[in-house]
């Protein structure tokens, strides 16, 4: 029997659309500040999840909403089951965009919003991948499950839920990351450092009195601001500064008080070189000035350990494997208040042959005149790896290869999947341009004809892995 992948597609394209835009026009990134009973991870997380379950009920297939924490539409019978992982939560959105970002723009054949490519584009190329395959009727042996999660962008509470009462599928993939495949994911680790020994200050001519920049544990951060007190003009030293170096900035002083904002480019922080981070090019100009003890040791840190120095090389931390390529150091979260414990976020993914407890241990020695205190998310990670001998891997790059007419490869990426959650599983599209992904970045996008490829890739591997 041939199947015509790409026909099917074009016949529900404009369904499809309507669905992703649908989805786009909610803001689900994560707001634990306005979280209910019923909205445990805000309203706008709970309704992109019951929106993707409307979306399953009204075409007809089973669906299960876990308190409003994660869901799945499931299709098919059997006693092994195929899960397809995506989410339907969001980074901010930030600033920098030259469209609505909770609006599907379509435009030079680009289809632009926030989530368009992370992961509600994705999401809804999966769902009618598996839509196509029941439409049909083509046999099946196997259970498919997509499952949604409400907050892989932070700290997985969704799938953790889910976890916890339902029974997770035999193997899989998670429309998450880039084509051919992914079966290699990088550990992940969040760690806060606190700088107890800066909490005294001197008599300086500035004094440093805040330094904050940073959304998430997993955005470079675009924007940093510090707030200092002194007479001291600093007009040309930081107009000087800014023509030297990438990234804009002002400068606004009311008496004694001046401020400083530098932005940068945002980027997702397991590639943290696709951004410019503000926070550290702000504290680089900082450590130049005559200013207090505790927020000249602070800038200094940042410039001598942080700046410049993605693959951890200033902290004692840098590593490659073989396969699994280089760790990366992305310092994502500052805080820093005049009298107080300051600390800042270092976002670490390392492949296997390093861990945790030794980055850790690393660090600690590096910055051992502070007397650092470091203190590891509970939401850490794994190195995680499918052999390309596994049928899975196998399977989905034979799907690419006939779908594309492209070879096919394995690759490893420092981004963490819900691909990992299970020991065969992997990540697998939806971009098929590494150098375009514009994922957490403003103007965030996916081309209209990747869209409409994915979801035939997705249909032909559903119904490869599950007949």
């Amino acid at each position: 029997m041939t199947i015509d992948w790409e026909k099917e597609v074009q016949q529900r394209t404009p369904e499809m659309l309507a669905d992703l835009a649908a989805l786009i026009a909610i803001d689900s990134s994560r707001d634990d500040e306005h979280k209910t009973a019923t909205a445990p991870l805000g309203e706008g997380p709970r309704d992109a999840l019951l929106k993707m379950l409307a979306i399953g009920d009204r075409d007809g297939f089973t669906t299960k909403n876990v308190a409003n924490l994660a869901g799945r539409i499931e299709y098919g019978t059997g006693t092994e089951a195929l899960g397809l992982f995506a989410h339907m939560d969001v980074v901010p959105a930030g600033e920098g965009w030259t469209t609505e970002p909770f609006k599907l723009i379509e435009q030079d054949g680009k289809l632009f919003g926030r989530g368009t490519s992370d992961d509600k584009g994705p999401s809804i190329a999966a769902y009618y991948g598996l839509k196509i395959v029941r439409d049909l009727g083509l046999p099946l042996r196997k259970k498919v499950q997509l499952i949604f999660g409400t907050d892989e962008e932070s700290d997985w509470t969704g799938l953790n839920r889910y976890q916890e009462t339902e029974k997770m599928p035999d193997f899989g993939f998670s429309p998450d990351a880039e084509f051919p495949i992914i079966n290699g994911e990088k550990g992940i680790t969040d760690l806060t450092i606190k700088f107890p020994t800066l909490t005294h200050t001197t008599t300086a001519p500035l004094i440093l009195q805040s330094f904050t920049a940073g959304l998430r544990s997993n955005m470079v951060p675009q924007n940093a601001t510090a707030i200092l007190t002194g007479t001291t003009d600093l007009n040309a030293a930081f107009t000087a500064f800014l023509a030297a170096n990438p990234v804009s900035g002002q400068l606004k002083q009311t008496g004694k008080q001046i401020t400083l904002t530098v932005t940068g480019k945002v980027a997702h922080s397991m590639a943290p070189e696709a951004g410019i981070n503000a926070a550290t090019y702000l504290a680089a100009f900082l450590a130049e000035l005559d200013l207090d003890q505790a927020g000249k040791a602070y800038a200094t840190i940042i410039k001598a350990h942080l700046h410049q120095a993605d693959r951890g090389q200033h902290l004692n931390i840098a590593y490659t494997d073989e396969i699994m390529g280089e760790l990366t150091a992305s310092p994502d979260l500052f805080h820093y208040q005049a009298g107080q414990v300051p600390d800042l976020l270092l976002n670490v993914r390392y492949p296997k042959g390093i861990d945790a407890p030794t980055i850790t241990k690393n660090i600690q020695a590096t910055l051992a005149a502070y007397q650092v205190e470091i203190t590891a998310s509970a939401h850490s990670m794994t190195p995680h790896y499918v052999s390309p001998e596994d049928p899975l891997v196998a399977t989905l790059l034979r799907v690419f290869e006939e779908r594309t007419g492209q070879p096919g490869h394995q690759a490893v990426v420092g981004g963490g999947t819900y691909g990992r959650l299970l020991k065969r599983g992997v990540a697998f599209g939806a971009l098929f341009d590494e150098n375009a992904n514009v994922m957490h970045q403003a103007n965030e996008y996916t081309p209209k004809a990747d869209f409409l490829k994915a979801t035939a890739i997705y249909a032909q591997a559903i119904y490869e892995l599950a007949k």
